[in-house]
This record gives structure tokens, C-alpha cells and sequence, in this order.
């Protein structure tokens, strides 16, 4: 018995891996490595470096591993790339993720976590935003995603697959333990981006826009662990395992920071001081997104364990730091 983890070799495939690997789980990973790194796959669990829409390889995976789950993280994340190139996207998140659910099903692997998003809900009129709010996504990322949703839906309906989706809200630090963290070149999560000017890998940074109607006139976002957030992957797989019934969750901690106030975080865990430059709105971005995570918390019983904005600057800080040892070293 064995658990197929597409993207494993990303930021938040790598974290879960390992806390698959933490409870004893017997996990392959399947990765074509285009922004993802061999050596962020944990030791313990086996790389197998691939495409998820090559259906013959995800085929001979599951026959000859013994795949019983598939927890679906590969795909395209950066919303405005996906304005600038949405067939690019709706190919690596939509047209591609058809062909691994159409491998799971002819394989009677019954069991789907998707590796979702909040960029489905839009502009929503009311924050926090719950699991039944309208879904209407402003950009290609969270039409891509929505999509997946719905043939998630629709193949759960007509076949004995159960699914769960987690709409992930904004991910950010790293391992406690110093084992895994964000490591993608010119990534734009914001609190990567900053820990990344604080030891000198990026010279400069932006806020897109700050005339929204916010506290600060910057953006709010939920913040959310990235280990909280594979902890959550683990429970959502004990639901599906117990014969839980397909299931949508939102992953936050239902509260937000600004842009400004993310940024003076990790200037004050930092101690140092740099030049923030302002620009106008980018396409595609609320002015506020904040998660109501009632369902994921009664349902699964699912806890966080590092609920606080200085915890996960920290972890990213440190991450950073052991990133640029590793590029030394190397």
C-alpha cells in the first residue's frame, strides 16, 4: 500500500511527503522537476521523475507500487503568469490533472486529494469566505483549479473515486526542523520574497497597489504553515481512508495581514531594514482573502500547530539561510 504524490519535489509536495513519511507512509513521488529539485524530495520516500499526464508511466506506477491514494500537488501556481499564459495553464492544471484522474479511475485507485486553491473565489463579497461561497476566479490560475474541482465532482458521481479538495489560502515558511522549505528561483510568495532580500538573493521588492480599502490600503491575505497545511493532507487521507465522502476545505487560519504589515514582520524577526518599492494593482489580486476554515476543523479535526505570523517568518528566515549555505556548498 503506497501513496502517489505528484509534485513532490515542490514546496508544499516536499512537506507533506515528509509528513506522510513521519506516520510510517510508503510514498512515491512523481515529478518532472521543471520547478521542483531532486534533493527536496525526503529521504525514504522514491523519485520517480515524470509527467503526470504520461498516462502509461502513471500506469505502470500504480500496478507495480501498489498505489492506493494519489495526492495531486503538480501544476502551475503564479497567477499573473497565468494571465500572460492561461493555455500554458489550463494544459499543466486542468488538461493534465484529467489524464491522472482518468489513470485513478481505470486503476480503481478510489482515493484523490487536490491540491486546490482560494484564487476560485474571486472577488468575494464577504471575508472570511466559506466553502459555499460563489465561485467565480479572476484569473486562469483559479479558473484552471476550479476546473479540476468540477471533474473531481462529476467523476466521484459516476464512479466509486471520493475526493477531497483543500483550497489552500496563502502558504508561506518552512519545517521546523530545518528539513524543507520554499527553494523555487524568483518565486512570489510574499514572505519568500522578502526572506529572500533579507540574505541577499533579491535586491529589491514590490507592493502591488496600495490604495485598496484595507487598514493600510494593501492587500489582506490569510497566512497559513506550510506544515499545518500537509498536516491537513494527512488528515484529509485518514477521512478518505475511513470511507469519508468527498469533501471540499478550506485551509486557513481565518484571520489576515496586509502586505505592509507581512513585510514589517519580517523586518523586525530579521533586524534589518530595506526599500520596499510601490506600484499600482496587479490583475487578478482581492483586496482581501480570508479563510473560513470551520468545516476542516469540525469535520477533520484538524488543529494548526503554528498559528502565528512571527512563527512562519521565523521558519522562512531560517530556511533561507540553510538555502544559501546549500548553494554555497554546492
Amino acid at each position: 500500500m503506497a501513496i502517489l504524490v505528484t509534485g513532490g519535489a515542490g514546496f508544499i509536495g516536499s512537506h507533506t511527503t515528509l509528513a506522510l513519511l513521519d506516520r510510517g507512509e510508503h510514498v512515491v513521488v512523481l515529478d518532472n522537476l521543471t520547478t521542483g529539485f531532486k534533493w527536496a524530495v525526503p529521504q525514504g520516500a522514491e523519485l520517480i521523475v515524470g509527467d503526470v499526464a504520461d498516462q502509461s508511466l502513471v500506469t505502470n506506477i500504480i500496478k507495480t507500487r501498489g498505489i492506493t491514494a494519489i495526492i495531486h500537488f503538480a501544476g502551475s501556481i503564479v497567477v499573473p503568469e497565468s494571465i500572460e499564459d492561461p493555455l500554458g495553464y489550463y494544459l499543466n492544471n486542468t488538461s493534465k490533472s484529467r489524464d491522472l484522474i482518468a489513470c485513478a479511475v481505470e486503476n480503481n485507485v478510489n482515493n484523490f486529494i487536490f491540491s486546490s486553491t482560494a484564487a476560485v473565489y474571486g472577488m468575494p463579497e464577504t471575508n472570511p469566505v466559506g466553502e459555499e461561497a460563489p465561485l467565480a476566479p479572476i484569473s486562469p490560475y483559479g479558473t484552471s483549479k476550479l476546473m479540476t474541482e468540477y471533474m473531481l465532482r462529476d467523476t466521484a458521481a459516476a464512479t466509486d473515486m471520493n475526493y477531497v479538495a483543500l483550497r489552500y489560502f496563502n502558504v508561506a515558511g518552512a519545517d521546523a526542523k530545518g528539513r524543507a522549505g520554499q527553494s523555487t528561483p524568483k518565486a512570489t510568495h510574499l514572505i519568500k520574497v522578502a526572506s529572500e532580500i533579507i540574505h541577499g538573493n533579491r535586491t529589491e521588492m514590490s507592493v502591488f497597489g496600495t490604495d485598496y480599502q484595507t487598514r493600510d490600503g494593501s492587500c489582506i491575505r490569510d497566512y497559513i504553515h506550510v506544515s499545518d497545511l500537509a498536516n491537513a493532507h494527512c488528515m484529509a487521507l485518514d477521512h478518505l481512508r475511513s470511507n469519508g465522502q468527498s469533501r471540499v476545505f478550506n485551509c486557513g487560519y481565518g484571520k489576515g495581514f496586509t502586505v505592509l504589515e507581512v513585510i514589517e514582520a519580517v523586518k523586525k524577526a530579521s533586524g534589518i531594514d530595506f526599500r520596499v518599492n510601490l506600484a499600482a494593482r496587479r490583475p487578478g489580486d482581492p483586496a482581501e482573502l480570508i479563510a473560513q476554515s470551520d468545516r476542516i476543523r469540525t469535520e477533520l479535526g484538524w488543529k494548526p500547530d503554528y498559528d502565528n505570523l512571527d512563527v512562519i517568518v521565523r521558519d522562512a528566515l531560517s530556511w533561507e539561510e540553510k538555502l544559501n549555505g546549500l548553494s554555497q556548498a554546492s
